[in-house]
């Protein structure tokens, strides 16, 4: 065993829910897309393609898409959710809407939309790469709590489908700028239910105390439902509640759904107007670990579709169309990202020897571990390696020591500077949350099928980078 890694005696010891592995080498399939695959030599493969002849070619830090797997997991959420709310069952259909703030360019945007899905953008510039993508625009939806007049004036120019409503304030303004293009504007109001999503708090967002939504409780949501049916230049077609992200408890939908549907039966009848649409979100929670246990898709459709059903015949509405917005469900597993090793370093603690592996990315690729406590797993992907399994920390290259990539994870003890180190399901939010920590340029992400790698985000580099400082000289760049 190298010197610089201490025997397992020694070491700190492994979190409660992470296995021994019986082969360190070994992938996990549901933690990885469904073109990679392991060679016999241990060399990490994605639709063909070794990430050591990727890593040669393009360099690293990059993300890693399998686009095959992107495409087929829309197509998954589509087909699943047109099934169990088909109008032969009684229902009134539905509508997927993938949710571009996961990640978004041009070439998702449009992958999407040929897979039958909407598009949901929650600012300006994620409606510019909608429209570049050639999305029109009423399959589109506007989100965001603080919407600016530029941005809504560029959603009714564009002719989005759905503006979602968040605020008292936004009506008011709304209303003006679609009264003054002589227009009327398409208005969900988004409603806050009192749902506690067991998440983590800054991606629970259906309680009271945060900044989305208009408040049942409070009577919030009855001012601004009472705003737009009375408004001349506002289209009132529905709700929409967002309970938080990454959630593994199908109650909290089912809750919330039924609260959803309640309110919208107090609007219908106090003024007289049909709400075609209730949106009911997304948040589905995925695989990072082997720890995380997600709801198969077809199964919360499923359960979702019975709720409506249920809460509709006790309500006696008639039942609207509903809408869900997957995004990291979508992307997540679709990436993963590839680093270089730089250091191995031990570091004497309470609990015994911690091993922190050092890789050339870091939270300016991967802010998750360190914003939202995220636990992500990680395999050695250049080579197999004989030895023992070893608790390893994949840290990065940033001043910061809340720098980390994977908290705990097993790998061969021989772990050394120069490996490439892949971590799985990084394709929602790592790339949408990168910066420039440190002055690190951002990574690209590769688009890999069976005879195809290209980028579809290109790295950047360091004039992009520094371009924003009047101090460099116009060509710096390394």
């Amino acid at each position: 065993m190298p010197a610089h890694i201490a025997g397992p005696m020694h070491a700190t010891p492994a979190p409660v829910w992470l296995p021994y592995p019986d082969d360190v080498n070994a992938l996990l399939p549901s933690l990885w897309s469904d073109n990679v695959t392991k060679s016999d030599s241990g060399i990490l493969t994605i639709a063909g393609h070794s990430v050591t002849d990727l890593a040669e070619r393009y360099g690293t830090p990059t993300l890693v898409m399998d686009v095959a797997d992107f495409t087929a997991r829309a197509e998954n959420y589509l087909s699943a959710y047109s099934a169990a709310f088909s109008t032969e069952k009684g229902l009134a259909g539905v509508d997927v809407f993938y949710a571009g703030k996961a990640f978004l360019c041009t070439a998702v945007a449009r992958w999407v939309h040929e897979a039958g899905l909407g598009l949901d953008t929650c600012s300006l510039g994620e409606m510019m790469v909608a429209r570049a993508a050639g999305v029109p625009g009423d399959r589109v939806g506007l989100h965001g709590n603080n919407k600016s007049v530029a941005e809504l004036e560029y959603a009714l120019d564009y002719g989005v489908g759905r503006i979602f409503v968040d605020s008292l304030d936004e009506i008011t303004l709304l209303e003006s700028i679609a009264a003054a293009k002589g227009t009327v504007a398409p208005v969900m109001l988004r409603v806050t239910v009192g749902v506690e999503a067991h998440t983590h708090d800054f991606i629970a967002t259906a309680h009271e105390d945060q900044k989305f939504g208009l408040s049942v409780s409070a009577g919030t949501a009855a001012k601004a439902a009472e705003a737009v049916a009375n408004s001349a230049h506002l289209r009132f077609d529905g709700l929409h509640s967002h309970i938080g992200s990454q959630i593994f408890d199908i109650s909290g939908f089912q809750v919330a759904a039924a609260r959803v549907l309640g309110l919208r039966a107090e609007i219908m009848a106090e003024h007289g107007v049909d709400l075609p649409d209730v949106d009911l979100g997304g948040g589905f929670g995925i695989r990072y670990t082997s720890q995380d246990t997600p709801i198969p898709v077809a199964e919360m459709a499923q359960e979702l579709a019975e709720v409506v059903a249920k809460e509709c015949r006790g309500l006696g509405t008639n039942v609207p169309r509903i809408s869900i917005e997957p995004g990291r469900a979508i992307v997540s597993p679709s990436m993963f990202t590839l680093y270089r090793v730089g250091t191995v370093k031990e570091v004497d603690t309470d609990s015994g020897i911690r091993t922190y592996v050092a890789v050339d990315g870091g939270m300016s690729d991967n802010i998750r571990t360190a914003l939202y406590d995220a636990d992500y797993s990680c395999s050695l992907a250049n080579r197999n390696s004989g030895a023992e399994p070893a608790i390893v920390r994949v840290v990065g290259k940033h001043c910061e020591s809340g720098d980390i990539i994977v908290r705990d994870e097993y790998m061969g003890a021989d772990v050394s500077s120069g490996d490439l180190v892949a971590v799985p399901s990084t394709g929602a939010y790592c790339r949408s949350l990168a910066n420039n920590y440190n002055h690190l340029p951002k990574p690209g992400v590769l688009a890999v099928t069976a005879d195809k790698v290209e980028w579809i985000v290109t790295p950047e580099d360091y004039s992009q980078m520094l371009r924003s400082d009047p101090g460099m000289s116009a060509g710096e760049q390394v």
